[in-house]
Parts: C-alpha cells; sequence; structure tokens
C-alpha cells in the first residue's frame, strides 16, 4: 500500500471508530422541549374547545335568525320557503359535523 492509502485508511478507520464513541457521550438535555411540547398541546386542546363553543354560539343565533326569517316568509307566503329550510338543516348539520371534526383532527374527543 501507498503512503496516501495508509493515510486515508487510518482516517476513515479512526473517524468510525470515533462516531459510537461520540453517540454514546451525549450531555444534552432534551427533556425541555417535552415539556414545552406538552405545554402546547394542552394550550391548542383549550384553544380547541373554546372555538367550539364559540362556534356553538354562533350556529345558535344564525339559526334563531334564519328561523324568524323563515317565519316572516311563510306569513307573506313569499317564495322560497323550502330553500330556507333546507338551507338552515344544512348549516346545522355542518356545525354538528365540524364539532366532531374538528377535535378529531387533533386527536382529541370532547
Amino acid at each position: 500500500m501507498s503512503c496516501k492509502t495508509r493515510r486515508w485508511t487510518g482516517l476513515l478507520f479512526g473517524v468510525c471508530a470515533a462516531l459510537p464513541a461520540s453517540a454514546k457521550c451525549g450531555g444534552v438535555d432534551y427533556s425541555w422541549g417535552a415539556d414545552a411540547l406538552a405545554l402546547m398541546h394542552d394550550y391548542v386542546v383549550t384553544m380547541m374547545l373554546y372555538v367550539l363553543y364559540l362556534l356553538y354560539a354562533i350556529a345558535a343565533i344564525v339559526a334563531i335568525y334564519a328561523s324568524l326569517q323563515i317565519y316572516i316568509k311563510m306569513n307573506t307566503r313569499e317564495e322560497g320557503i323550502t330553500r330556507e329550510i333546507m338551507m338552515v338543516v344544512g348549516a346545522c348539520l355542518f356545525i354538528i359535523g365540524a364539532s366532531i371534526v374538528f377535535p378529531a383532527f387533533f386527536g382529541y374527543r370532547v
């Protein structure tokens, strides 16, 4: 073997021998990352519940308003009452579906 080949072989052997030793002697503490991740999980779940309750409140207000509009249309015998009723029912189904899917997206059951 030539001198260059021996030098590269020795360097390669030295690097390969040092890798397991450097992997085992880590002194870094990663526990702060786990604490921050747990804190953010709790924050997202808390905010998710507030957003869900806010959606319920908005849906209730919109449903009451739409129901009053349907009642007024029925009394004045206007056209499109069936369409309005179907829109309100569809909106209620969407809010119910979204309240199930939104927490499930984060893996949480309400």
